[in-house]
């Protein structure tokens, strides 16, 4: 496989005819609204497992390997589709991967055995990458002075999609079950892919050929050459370290408490707050605030464990800590996809696909850390864990700020 790639911008390439608004705040929306819909189907399973092992007639615990096979698609595709971006026709990338997805979604919910079912988690997952390329994409088409902002928009649509999944994937369930979950996921991303076929500006290959292999070894390269990435890359595995300990454990307390599904997902209400207040994190790093945002932030990050440490006391608390943290950690996110892509806008999908590995192992080793600590030493371990994670977060921004 051959593809197209090259240091500088094709003006030709990414920008349609003059008479088309590229970023008008229709296009900045369906960009986000086709992110949030697609990273939806990669966490909208966590509520349905209980209901999906019942009707396949499989145990509780095998049944945890559909949310195993759909993150392990997502970390596939990060590594070998969103590259891809930089070198193929955007317009098709997205659309085939919409579509790729429809197939998928509908596997799984016609599936009549777990192998069938883990297999289209796979694809899900893998295809669910196309919001990276969004993003990408997005931050690529923007005017340098207005990239920050667009990139906010756009991340917070992702946030909007992860927040609400479980939430709207039960309250589906509970209505129709829990295959309707993934006919609706479906038949909505079959209806943007139309959408997005029609509207979105087409796009050429960019001026020097190279292979796949070569832009895979490309991706690595950025690792070792690229000090904004190393630094914001670092920063993304410690705050969704702490993101993760929170959402992946405390569900395990509430559910203590007797408060139900319904009402425990009502707590995605509460991070929704706070992330869509993060939207503006890219405003601030398109005047050059970028920095002293970050640390603002993280310094919010580390103290929002306090109040969610008061979780067996007051609810009120927990969910005012649930908002700074979901603010902190959204707002050092868009400043970081910012400052990455301003540094070589030609390699946006290499350097947005890199990023988010760091992203993905911070997630991964919050989620087991989390569960360990609340199994052998309660919901208090939990808190002092997330606030050294967070804290550290903030001594690393300090250290690089100084040197």
């Amino acid at each position: 496989m051959t593809c197209t790639i090259g240091k500088a911008r094709d003006p030709e390439a990414d920008s349609p005819p003059a008479a088309i608004p590229v970023l008008s705040s229709r296009m900045i929306f369906l960009f986000s609204l086709t992110s949030a819909l697609a990273v939806a189907n990669v966490y909208s399973a966590q509520p349905l497992l209980e209901s999906i092992a019942a009707s396949l007639q499989v145990s509780t615990g095998t049944i945890g390997t559909v949310v195993t096979a759909t993150q392990s698609g997502y970390a596939l595709g990060l590594i070998f589709l969103v590259p891809l971006g930089d070198c193929v026709n955007r317009k098709k990338l997205v659309i085939t991967q919409l579509l790729l997805s429809v197939l998928a979604l509908i596997t799984a919910a016609v599936a009549p055995d777990l192998m069938t079912l883990l297999c289209a988690m796979l694809l899900v997952g893998l295809m669910a990458v196309v919001t990276q390329l969004m993003v990408a994409w997005a931050a690529m088409l923007a005017s340098p002075e207005q990239r920050g902002q667009v990139v906010g928009s756009v991340t917070s649509g992702i946030v909007i999609g992860i927040l609400l999944a479980r939430f709207v994937s039960g309250m589906i369930a509970d209505l129709a079950g829990w295959r309707a979950v993934y006919l609706t996921a479906a038949c909505l991303l079959l209806l943007i892919s139309l959408i997005l076929a029609k509207v979105l500006p087409a796009t050429a290959g960019q001026t020097r050929r190279t292979s796949y292999p070569h832009l895979l070894l490309s991706v690595f390269r950025l690792f070792l050459t690229e000090p904004q990435l190393h630094r914001r890359g670092i920063l993304a595995l410690l705050i969704f370290a702490a993101f993760s300990m929170l959402w992946s454990s405390m569900v395990l307390p509430l559910t203590a408490l007797s408060l139900s599904h319904t009402q425990t997902g009502m707590f995605g209400l509460a991070g929704l707050a706070g992330a869509l207040a993060a939207s503006r994190a890219g405003a601030w790093a398109d005047l050059g605030l970028g920095q002293r945002a970050t640390g603002l932030a993280l310094a919010l990050l580390t103290f929002s464990w306090l109040p969610i440490a008061a979780l067996h006391t007051s609810l009120l608390l927990l969910i005012f800590g649930v908002i700074l943290l979901d603010f902190a950690v959204q707002t050092v996110h868009v400043i970081n996809q910012s400052l990455i892509v301003a540094a070589r806008p030609e390699a946006a999908s290499r350097l947005v696909g890199a990023y988010m590995c760091f992203y993905s192992l911070g997630s991964a080793l919050g989620a087991i850390a989390a569960t360990q600590l609340y199994t052998h030493w309660g919901w208090q371990a939990v808190c002092y864990a997330g606030a050294a994670v967070s804290a550290s977060a903030f001594l690393c921004w300090s250290g690089v700020r100084q040197s």
